[in-house]
């Protein structure tokens, strides 16, 4: 076994060799200075393993492997076709180990393995084929013009930056790297230092199909380091990054430096307005799993619930029963787990502490609000009521288990009160009347509305926000626009001076 591996068995009794090497060339390799960062496990506090943490010689040399690769050798003259039968190859590897996959996720991040499994690795894998089948689909115009003839040509935007979050550690990495590769890019991803590992697992994969060296590069490391060289590296054409908004305006201004071509998927606080002619058992549930699923760590979780008056009651009572009855918190390994740890003692006292923020701007905690004591980083699902517009609460992301529910009267108050945010990211209606669904969500600012549902997210579909909530749409064709760019070639087709 190499020294750049080693042997792990997780609690569920899975165990596998585990990469700790930064991945550059398609090789494992030693950070430069030899640093090095630590996968914890949420549920207990202790230490996973260590992995090595790049710096900004080690981002360097992986950069300058992507260019290669983009500029000569195989990956620059593979036909398109070729380059999705790779794809399709990685996804079906993905499927076979999802068990893996799920194990390393769950232990690295605090999520159920039931949920990993079951949600994230089939997101991953439909990610990444799904855009195996563009890779020879993506296509220019063709303009007839007076004595001329005029061609658009989409060629890659050269060597991607990207930076992924820890709340899905590999499906977030898959919808970054599907539409990169679709159209022909190289990429060098830098995974949430808190979540490391799965990515290094994915990495062995993309060598093991066939992918050429330079192509794909993985640099585990902090924001700081790693995170900083690679937004502001020259070479880097593109960053794309999913994360907090207040980091994205860091990576926004290095990346404006090389005025680099960015994509930032950042931060929310959605709205989900009920009505009270909506399906009054099943906004309950939606409403319950907007925000607690996942230990409320989702940047579209409908985190602010907004209740006509005359129901607000009944909902609000019904709602802290499901809370009661369904968010059981525990170990991620345990079947009855609905909510498992938070992802590192850093979140937990964040929440922790907008908590407490809420308690003291007189806010009531109608359920939950405490630190659950025990080993690792568990706090308590909490609901609170009489919240004001002037609360921290109200319109500062917490990323953890806590909802805030509020009255309206009117239609119109709903909207105004869904639009009373930075953020735009996600947001959800409930009624039963279409007309009135309709014209709320065509209100609401947010670049997307669930109707009588929330979180939904499907390949197909544009995922992105509007206003502090991100620049771009990731999913879908629409995933493609942020991966390629434009040439317009002019014919003569006889002109004389």
């Amino acid at each position: 076994m190499s020294d750049l591996a080693v042997r792990l068995e997780a609690p569920n009794g899975q165990s596998w060799v585990q990469p700790t090497g930064l991945f550059i060339n398609n090789e494992f390799v030693k950070s430069v200075k030899g640093a090095s960062l630590e996968s914890i496990d949420p549920a207990t506090g202790k230490t996973i393993v260590l992995v090595q943490a790049a710096s900004a010689e080690d981002v360097d040399i992986a950069v300058k492997a992507a260019q290669k690769a983009l500029k000569s050798g195989p990956w620059k003259t593979m036909p398109a076709a070729d380059r999705g039968i790779l794809m399709s190859k990685l996804a079906d590897k993905i499927e076979q180990k999802a068990s893996l996959f799920a194990t390393i996720d769950a232990w690295d991040n605090g999520k159920t393995y039931a949920e990993a499994l079951a949600t994230d690795l089939v997101e991953a894998v439909s990610v990444i084929r799904y855009y195996s089948g563009w890779c020879d689909k993506v296509s220019g115009q063709t303009v007839n013009l007076p004595n001329k003839l005029a061609l658009t040509v989409r060629q890659p935007i050269g060597v991607i930056g990207q930076i992924i979050p820890w709340n899905y550690p590999l499906s977030m990495a898959t919808w970054k790297l599907g539409p990169a590769l679709a159209c022909g890019n190289t990429v060098v991803l830098k995974p949430a230092e808190q979540t490391p590992l799965s990515i290094l697992v994915l990495a062995e994969l993309v060598k093991e199909v066939g992918f050429p060296p330079g192509v794909i590069n993985v640099v585990n490391g902090y924001g700081r380091d790693a995170g900083s060289a690679l937004a502001g590296h020259p070479l880097v054409d593109k960053i794309a990054f999913t994360g907090s908004t207040s980091t994205a305006r860091v990576i926004m201004k290095q990346a404006a430096e090389t005025l680099k071509n960015i994509t930032l998927e950042t931060g929310g606080k959605s709205p989900l307005v009920v009505f009270d002619d909506a399906d009054f058992e099943q906004a309950i549930k939606w409403s319950h799993m907007g925000i607690m699923s996942n230990q409320g760590q989702i940047c579209t979780a409908t985190s602010r619930i907004l209740v006509q008056e005359n129901i607000y009651d009944k909902f609000v009572k019904a709602f802290i029963e499901e809370v009661k009855q369904t968010s059981k918190v525990g170990s991620q390994w345990d079947e009855a787990t609905y909510q498992g740890p938070q992802v590192s003692e850093v979140q937990l006292e964040r929440v922790m502490a907008m908590i407490e923020e809420g308690r003291k701007q007189g806010a009531t905690i109608a359920h939950g609000g405490s630190r659950i004591d025990t080993p690792g980083f568990f706090v308590e699902p909490t609901v609170f009521t009489d919240v004001t517009s002037k609360m921290s609460i109200w319109h500062e992301e917490i990323f953890g288990p806590v909802a805030v529910i509020r009255k309206f009267t009117t239609e119109e108050e709903a909207i105004e009160l869904a639009n009373e945010s930075s953020y735009g990211l996600g947001s959800a209606v409930f009624t039963t009347n279409l007309e009135r669904a309709l014209r709320v969500s065509a209100e609401i600012e947010a670049g997307m509305v669930w109707i009588n549902s929330s979180q939904d997210c499907d390949t197909h579909v544009p995922f992105g926000g509007v206003k502090q909530s991100g620049i771009g749409r990731e999913l879908g064709e629409a995933g493609l626009d942020a991966y390629s760019q434009i040439k317009a070639v002019h014919i003569n087709m006889g002109t004389k001076l």
